[in-house]
Order: C-alpha cells, then structure tokens, then sequence
C-alpha cells in the first residue's frame, strides 16, 4: 500500500523540481526560431545566475528530504476511505482510520521504512538529475533567449550582479521549494483525494459519448499485425500473451 503512495509522492516532487518553464505553453513558431549568438550568449549568463551547475544538489540535499517527510506524514494522515474514493469503491462502509493506522498495524516499522526509502529514493534522483541539469540549463538559457532580447537580458545580469541581485538569483528557485511555500501546499494532496471521486465522474461524463478503448479481440488481422510489429514480437507471441492476459481477467 505505501508503495504507491510513495511513488506518486516522489513522481510529484519530480515535476516540482523541473523549471517552471516546463509548464509553459510552447511559444510560436517565430518565437521557437533559433535566437541570435548574442542573445543567447547574453541569456546563458542569465541562467549561470539563476540557475547555476549544482542547483539540484542543493535542491535534494536536505530540502527536498523535509518536503518529502512533510508530505508524506500528511498523506499518511488521511482517511483510507477519502484514498479508496479514488477508484470507484463504495466508502460509505469504510471506517475513518488513517493511512497511518493501517500501515501501524501491517508494518510498526513503516516510517522508518518511508524514511529509508524516501532518502533512497531522492538520493537516486539528485544523481539523475544532475546528470541532466546541463540540458536543463540549456533548455533555459534557449527560453530566456526567446522571451527576453538582449537589452532586457543586460539588465538582468546587470542586475544579478549587484549584491541583491546575486542574493536573489542565487535564492529565487530554492525559494519555490521552501518549507515557508511547501507548508502551504500540503493542503492540496489531501484536497485533491477528496475531490477525486467528483473528477473521475467528470470525467467520465465528458468522454460519455466517445466510443470505447477496443479490445484486442476487436482488432482487425491487419491491426494485430501492425501491434505486433510495433511492440518487436511476433504475431503468434502476442496472440498468446493477449489470451493468458483474458484468461487472467475471467
């Protein structure tokens, strides 16, 4: 059971960490094109300010370790039924004992085990994401690039380069990650399972008239083949993957 909750968690920290350029609608074509060496040249001093190598070391190394502790403790405190509402399943039966309760009676080691496993965990991805931070800093030099021009993105290093601007550039990411910031946001996680089952139900009545996901009984020999091909297995393995898989379901 905590397992998923651990991953999820994990999954949600990932997207956090990522710049927030990420989430960025993508820019137009004119202003995907290529910007000048100057200008860029000018937007990766920006990026040495602000985001400079080793941004996710720091960022892992100690603070995402709290966040994950303080989130998890406040996922773990949220009534089972509020988390199998999630699913479908009828809660109405379902008593008010946490996560935490559950978990206590399975596992009385459990949070030293998420303790653990969540230091594994994050120690794993500050590994990967350092490997990756040269390409991040790429990618975010190239979208300062886009944004600003060149007489903007003078000011900016002009400006980092002060003691107040070198204090807040060095600050201005980990400042998003900050317990004064993250505290606020842990009241979406148990908001967001609450409102789980009304979004599923939404959902559904969205794509009510859309016809359903096929089957592979429904495929066509054209269609089998082509999946075949696409997944780098034979006909004859999927056939038999697919039937162990409907006898399974029966």
């Amino acid at each position: 059971m905590i397992r998923p909750v651990l991953a999820s968690a994990c999954a949600a920290l990932l997207c956090a960490a990522a710049p927030a350029f990420a989430a960025e609608p993508a820019p137009s074509a004119a202003a995907a094109a290529p910007a000048d060496p100057a200008r860029l040249a000018a937007a990766r001093q920006t990026v040495d300010y602000i985001f400079p190598l080793g941004t996710y070391a720091r960022l892992m190394n100690g603070t995402m370790d709290k966040m994950m502790d303080s989130i998890m403790d406040s996922t773990m405190q949220m009534p089972v039924k509020d988390i199998a509402g999630i699913s479908g399943v009828d809660t109405d039966k379902l008593g008010s004992a946490s996560l935490a309760e559950i978990m206590a009676i399975y596992d009385p080691a459990y949070k030293e085990r998420m303790r653990v496993s969540t230091r594994t965990m994050m120690a794993e991805m500050a590994t990967l994401m350092t490997e990756f931070e040269p390409e991040i800093r790429d990618g975010l030099a190239t979208a300062y690039a886009i944004r600003f021009d060149t007489g903007q993105l003078r000011d900016l290093n002009t400006f980092f380069a002060t003691p107040t601007g070198k204090a807040y550039a060095a600050e201005s990411y980990m400042i998003m990650m900050s317990p004064e910031v993250m505290t606020k946001m842990q009241a979406f996680m148990p908001k967001f399972m609450q409102m789980m089952p009304a979004i599923v139900e939404k959902v559904k009545a969205a794509t009510a008239q859309m016809p359903p996901p096929r089957h592979y009984g429904d495929l066509s020999d054209a269609e089998k083949g082509k999946l075949a091909k696409v997944l780098g297995i034979s006909r004859k393995e999927l056939d038999k993957s697919e039937a162990a898989k409907a006898a399974q379901s029966e």
